[in-house]
């Protein structure tokens, strides 16, 4: 089994559990970034208050709304980012060391070329995945209104406010978004939001040079004490993954926002500002509505779930990988004892 396909899959199960275990926090941060009610922006909810309101008036499975898309998308995502990953990241390897040869640098990946190889293996994972993530934020963004609650907002809404609630059907599965977004878009309607998601590459590309530079930093230091024993603990890598998403995040959370209201069901009649042609004009329109604080909603949430989401799969998947290298190194072992005759 190659080193690539090893990667992958761990990556895939680590995303996983990550997934599971942070899905709430992603489903209010979706909805707090796709927040228009200014009332309600007015008011600041928090994160906890947030979730208390969703699961008291549409129930605990709102929370996972999208889960099982989600999930694929997560799988999929994870185990292409890491398996082009690996191949690009080798061929790095194999560059650094005929480099080397020629008297250039020290035959190891710099910064730089970390940072080609996690963003030319972003733009791979944002083309084939785009369409799973349109049809999760919708599910995260859909909110059961009730025809009573919806009969009391047009009484003491404005106009130009009434435009804004929508009864959607209380079946909003998986294939009713599918439909709904070939309906309205076509095709091209599943890779909404690509072109913000594009340069977000940036995000993973952050965070793995920084996670990279960090475990090198911490290896060589290891290896450098009187122990000699450059091992990571899952502890520490947990707490590496942690921080390399933390700096990612902050650089990178406006285009997350931009990227989430492309993708969002948009309301095509009544208030203009609240429907968005493209990345452009989406940009320019939160500028003028809601200024630049419009591009940090939410932010708080999405740090706690992107660090510890991130801590998390950096965690499980090098565990996944050193366990499955370990169990081939034992099953080779096993195939080169002699067998009795």
């Amino acid at each position: 089994m190659s080193d690539a396909l090893i990667n992958g899959l761990a990556g895939a199960g680590g995303g996983i559990i990550a997934q599971i275990i942070t899905y709430p926090l992603q489903t209010v941060n979706a909805r707090q970034q796709t927040e228009r009610d200014l009332k309600k922006e007015k008011r600041k909810v928090g994160t906890i208050e947030q979730m208390c309101q969703v699961v008291k008036q549409e129930g605990w499975e709102r929370l996972y709304g999208g889960l099982t898309p989600s999930l694929v998308g997560t799988a999929a995502s994870q185990g292409v980012y890491y398996y082009f990953y690996q191949i690009f990241r080798n061929k790095a390897e194999t560059a650094a060391l005929l480099s080397q040869k020629k008297g250039i640098g020290d035959g190891s990946v710099g910064m730089l070329s970390s940072l080609v190889v996690a963003a030319l293996s972003g733009c791979v994972n944002v083309l084939l995945t785009n369409p799973i993530w349109v049809v999760v934020t919708r599910m995260q963004t859909h909110t059961k209104i009730s025809k009573k609650d919806h009969s009391n907002r047009l009484a003491t809404t404005s106009p130009e406010e009434t435009a804004l609630p929508v009864i959607e059907p209380l079946s909003y599965g998986t294939n009713h978004v599918i439909q709904e977004v070939y309906d309205e878009a076509g095709l091209l309607g599943f890779w909404k939001g690509v072109f913000p998601t594009l340069i977000m590459v940036s995000n993973p590309s952050i965070q793995f040079m920084l996670y990279e530079t960090m475990l090198k930093k911490l290896k060589k230091r290891r290896a450098l004490s009187k122990q000699g024993n450059n091992g990571v603990t899952a502890l520490e890598i947990f707490l590496l993954g942690a921080l390399a998403k933390l700096g990612a995040t902050v650089v990178t959370y406006p285009l997350l926002v931009v990227k989430s209201r492309l993708q969002a069901k948009q309301v095509i009649t009544g208030d203009k500002r609240h429907h968005y042609k493209g990345t452009l004009d989406a940009i320019l329109k939160m500028i003028r509505y809601e200024g630049f604080a419009g591009f940090y909603k939410g932010m708080n949430t999405k740090i706690i779930q992107s660090v510890l989401a991130a801590a998390v799969l950096f965690m499980v998947k090098e565990e996944l990988v050193k366990g499955v290298r370990l169990l081939l190194i034992k099953d080779c072992i096993n195939n080169m004892k002699p067998k009795p005759l």
